[in-house]
This record gives C-alpha cells, structure tokens and sequence, in this order.
C-alpha cells in the first residue's frame, strides 16, 4: 500500500506544482484589489471582484458574444464534420492519405492561423479580398456585422478535422448488424442514418460537441491575431476581455474572478452535460 502512495507522489507533486498552485494564487488574487503597477502586498476586498463581474455589462457583453461564436463555430463543425465522417467511412481507396492531408491543418498554431488569415483576408492588402474585386464583388470580412463570423469561419478551418477525427471513430465503432437488419428490411438510407445511425452515435456526438465547445469557449488567438477585439466591442470575447483587464489595464484581482465566474459557468455545463448523457444511457 505505501509502495503504490510513494509511486503516486512525483505525479501529485507535479500537479500540486503545475495546476494547484497557479490556481489557488489566482483565487488568492480574485479577493485582492492587486494590480500589476501596486507595490507592496495587495488589500483583501472579500466579494467585491465578483460583484463587479456580476454587475458589469461588458463582461457580460463579452459573454454574449463568445456564445455567438461557439454556436456559430461548433455547429458548423459538427454539420461539415459528420458530412465528412460519413463520406470517409464509405471512402475505399487512399484513406490513410486522404486522413493525414484532413488533419493538417489541427497541427498549425493558432496564432500563426490567424496571422496567416490576418493578411489573406485583409480589406487592403488581402489576395482573398483583391480577387473578389476582380469579379466585381467588395466584401470586407472584418467589418461591421461580419467579423466575428470571419473569426467563427478560421475556427472552423482549423478544427473540423477534430471533428471529423473523432465522429469518424464513433461512425466505426457501431455495430454492423443493426444496420444490415435495417438494409434487409428495406430501409431507405435517410431511414437508417435518423433511426440508427445517429441514436448509437449520440453519445460520440456530445462528446464532440462538448470538447469543441470548451476549446472554442476560450478562443484568443485569433481575436488577437486579427481584429484585437473590434470593430468596436463586436469581436471582444470573454478571454479576450479577461485579458484587456489584466494584462493591458493592470487590474489582476478583478481579471482573475473573472476567470472564476467563467471556470463555474463551464463546470456547471460540463457537470450537466455528462448528468444528460449518464441518464440517456440508463434509460
């Protein structure tokens, strides 16, 4: 018994280290009026932080659009993705192939995607833009209205392999003879796909959906990469505005509950999502 505790104990040490740590200091600061340009040790408020968060509407503001874009994102991602999946599960010839070119574009950092974007799609110096002049067609993807679509679209570039990869997998792992019962019986294929397919992929599919949501909940590479929040506050997410509070205006205790409210909103979803799919299972 002690032998197993000792060989759990660099593995605890590195967590403490590597995740406890980091975490409780920035507890420790969300109940601080601590800020970068301070000097000495920062006052205790108690709730004040929060209650700022809970009471500011551009925090809130920025809430709503991350929502936006994660609806946008992940359900084009899931639409595109099991689109593919299915088309790859029928492929016959080059799959291997077919698979590593799909999943190229997971392995580029998401800064350099949206530096790359940046200037692709740039109303002035784009070539995306300039060639859509050239057929008389003026559309600037950074502008009122469109940006955090833009924003939506490179995630959506960038991650629908992972989408793919994983409903691709789920698609493989259903039994065959379910399916071929149905074939036998006369079932057309939209039949099969609403009836079978998609029931025994459910549980895939909300695990698809639930990590590509929690990715896409803390986007900031590509709002800092390309549009730096704007036009305006249209592409301000809830990272990005976490970030605007700590690092560019100094205000760490504040910029860190933030962090909190956002952590327990996303264990609240995760908590209630797994609850649905242990209830389903059951059922």
């Amino acid at each position: 018994m002690r032998f197993k505790y000792g060989m759990l104990a660099p593995l605890v040490a590195v967590f403490i280290a590597v995740v406890g740590f980091p975490l409780l200091y920035a507890l420790y600061l969300s109940f601080t009026d601590y800020k970068l340009t301070d000097r000495g040790a920062p006052d205790l408020v108690g709730f004040e932080n929060y209650l700022s968060t809970f009471t500011n509407p551009a925090f809130w503001e920025a809430f709503g659009v991350t929502a936006v874009y994660v609806v946008v994102a992940v359900g084009l991602e899931l639409v595109i993705g099991l689109a593919i999946a299915l088309s790859l599960q029928k492929q016959k010839w080059a799959r291997d192939v077919t698979r590593s070119m799909l999943l190229a574009p997971m392995f580029i950092t998401p800064i350099a995607v949206g530096l790359t974007f940046r200037f692709l799609l740039n109303d002035q110096i784009g070539a995306i833009p300039e060639l859509l002049r050239g057929i008389g067609i003026s559309y600037d993807f950074f502008g009122p209205g469109r940006a955090l679509f833009t924003l939506a679209f490179i995630d959506v570039w960038q991650w629908t392999p992972f989408m793919v990869l994983l409903l691709l997998a789920g698609l493989e792992s259903i039994p065959k003879q379910p399916l071929e019962a149905a074939r036998v019986d006369g079932g057309s294929p939209w039949y099969i796909f609403r009836r079978i397919v998609l029931p025994l992929l459910a549980p895939v599919l909300v695990v698809a959906i639930l990590l590509r949501a929690l990715d896409a909940l803390k986007v900031f590479e590509y709002v800092y990469a390309t549009t730096r929040g704007g036009p305006g506050t249209e592409t301000q997410t809830i990272q990005y505005f976490t970030y605007q509070t700590g690092i560019q205006f100094f205000r760490l205790g504040e910029a860190s509950s933030m962090a909190f409210v956002v952590l327990a909103v996303v264990l609240t979803v995760i908590v209630i999502a797994f609850r649905r799919l242990e209830r389903n299972k059951r059922a």
